[in-house]
């Protein structure tokens, strides 16, 4: 039905219907209409119902009618509307414009989630990617702070927060309980006439056994077949026969490269293998300790099958079947010579991983993992030598999310996800410990940038816990870059490694630099200045603690 405006005006709310029924239905004529007087009048569309001035919908012309009588209206209400209306949109721009300028639209409000779960059964039909999903800001409390006092407010909440508390150590009953079939395949004695950790292990299987129809390496990765195509081809040819019985070498890694990743590993395991008394697994990275043996192939598929502990030794055969041709040659058998062949694993993630431990181990107090990875390879190998290779944290994190990034690449990208993760970071550390947070897998997988893995110290006070010192080595990767030479010394010295001569070593030291920054990463430029600033501030401290505990202040970085 439609009402002319002017008379529903003029009629009380209650009254409407009852008194506007000159003004009601299709034959409405402003002529006879007592309000209207016979001028032109914007007829008003509603229903049936109580009417509300206020709630109208929608308002059409009819286009017989004159624009004229639009005049007509309460000049006073229609005034102080439209003039509410200007100062509102003024208002809004303003807030817009300023807020646009300085590139804070909503400056408060860093991220507030639920508490961390600690309860793995919750996520158990998750994939880890999802995981990403339980730590999700809400779209209203987005907030990429780009100027440098408000972040830095974020900064000094998270310094305030950081203390280095010693954790304990769990006793080797207690690993026994989590991880009884690693502890039934592995001895705790190994072959004395080997530099390297190795046993030898009765083999069940007959001619037509396929020894790796089931290993998980290769079932999983077309890349890795090739490898266990011709380790089949040779593997009765290494068999060791005694008694009626056949017996295989069995060897761990003498020695880990753990970390850190984008700080040069993988350039140092290149040179590394150079040498003629090392070999490696026959994967760089095999990664079993930290996430295959927990069945983690990508972290974005979640979990698999687990990796048992055959499948990771399996890896070692090449090397072992050197080493076998060592101690059965007739120079070992007559004088008694001793291996000098050592084996050694790169996976950059055994320092820094330990995300899966809340989905297989019992939780603790305070959201801190109960076992670490260095439990279980100290409870195998008390007498392992490690090497770690860092650098400034600031370069490799840029260096990190240029390689690991999909695309829309820059540095005004990378601030903002610098700036969201310092937010996450600065929530975890106002409800729990810094240990808690830096193995939290929830908070490493929501972050857009891997923030944590610059914590060093951190990782290697909890090393420190369980091998001691002199057992690791850690280089810098500046050093690296500009003394190859030393660098490589120390290693060898570290490792007790023979000499070499010229030509040998001028192969090891000489060689192109491995993994660089790729060309189209290196177009992008340095990260802003005010980035750089930031992510200095934040791991200050952290380097400052490091510098303390190796006795060096180069691990300051102040001079990169």
């Amino acid at each position: 039905m439609r009402y002319c405006i002017n008379c529903c005006i003029n009629l009380l709310p209650n009254d409407l219907h009852r008194q506007c029924f000159r003004c009601c239905g299709p034959n409405h004529n402003n002529q006879k209409c007592p309000v209207c007087k016979r001028e032109n009048r914007i007829p008003l569309y509603a229903d049936s119902k109580q009417m509300k001035l206020l709630a109208v919908l929608e308002v059409r012309t009819d286009h017989s009618e004159s624009w004229n009588g639009f005049f007509c209206l309460r000049k006073g209400k229609l005034c102080s509307l439209i003039f509410g209306l200007i100062i509102m949109t003024l208002v809004m721009a303003s807030y817009i414009l300023t807020g646009a300028k300085h590139g804070l639209l909503l400056i408060s409000s860093p991220f507030h989630y639920g508490a961390f779960t600690s309860n793995p059964s919750l996520m158990d039909n998750e994939s880890l990617s999802d995981m990403k999903d339980h730590y999700q800001p809400s779209k209203m409390n987005i907030s990429y702070v780009k100027d440098y006092p408000s972040i830095k407010l974020i900064i000094d909440t998270i310094t305030s927060k950081i203390e280095f508390i010693t954790r304990q150590r769990p006793d080797l009953e207690e690993l026994r309980k989590q991880e009884p079939h690693m502890f039934s395949v592995i001895p705790n004695k190994f072959l004395p006439n080997s530099k390297n950790p190795c046993w030898y292990e009765e083999y069940r299987g007959n001619t037509t056994t396929d020894p790796y129809a089931t290993n998980s390496y290769a079932l999983y990765s077309k890349r890795f077949r090739i490898i266990f195509d011709y380790l089949r081809k040779v593997f009765w040819n290494h068999l060791y026969h005694y008694k009626d019985k056949h017996y295989r070498l069995r060897c761990l890694p003498h020695f880990y490269i753990i970390g850190q990743p984008k700080c040069g590993t993988t350039d140092l395991y290149d040179r590394l293998r150079l040498h003629p008394d090392v070999r490696f697994s026959a994967i760089k990275e095999p990664h079993w300790w930290t996430r295959k043996r927990f069945g983690i192939i990508r972290l974005r598929d979640g979990f698999h099958d687990r990796y048992p502990v055959e499948d990771y030794l399996d890896l070692f055969d090449l090397a072992a079947h050197q080493i076998q041709g060592v101690l059965q040659s007739e120079a070992a058998k007559e004088h008694g010579r001793m291996n000098s062949i050592i084996i050694g694993e790169a996976s950059a993630s055994t320092m820094w991983d330990n995300n899966a431990w809340i989905f297989f181990y019992d939780n603790s107090t305070e959201g801190e993992p109960p076992f670490l990875i260095q439990d279980f390879i100290h409870a195998f190998q008390p007498n392992a030598k490690l090497i770690i290779m860092l650098r400034d944290p600031v370069e490799r994190l840029y260096s990190d999310y240029l390689y690991f990034a999909s695309a829309n690449k820059s540095v005004e990208d990378f601030h903002e996800k610098v700036a969201e993760s310092l937010q996450l970071f600065e929530n975890c550390m106002l409800d729990y410990t810094l240990r808690a947070c830096v193995y939290n897998n929830t908070l490493n997988n929501a972050m857009p940038v891997r923030l944590q893995v610059g914590l060093y110290v951190v990782y290697l006070l909890d090393w420190l816990t369980v091998f001691r010192k002199d057992q690791i080595l850690v280089l810098r990767l500046e050093d690296h870059a500009s003394n190859m030479k030393y660098t490589m010394h120390m290693v060898f010295q570290f490792l007790d490694l023979g000499p070499l001569n010229e030509k040998q070593e001028a192969l090891i030291t000489k060689s192109p630099a491995s993994n660089t920054r790729r060309p189209e990463d290196r177009s992008l430029g340095p990260m802003l200045p005010t980035t750089r600033a930031i992510l200095r501030d934040f791991y200050r401290p952290f380097n400052t603690k490091l510098a303390q505990v190796l006795f060096d202040d180069a691990f300051l970085w102040k001079r990169t």
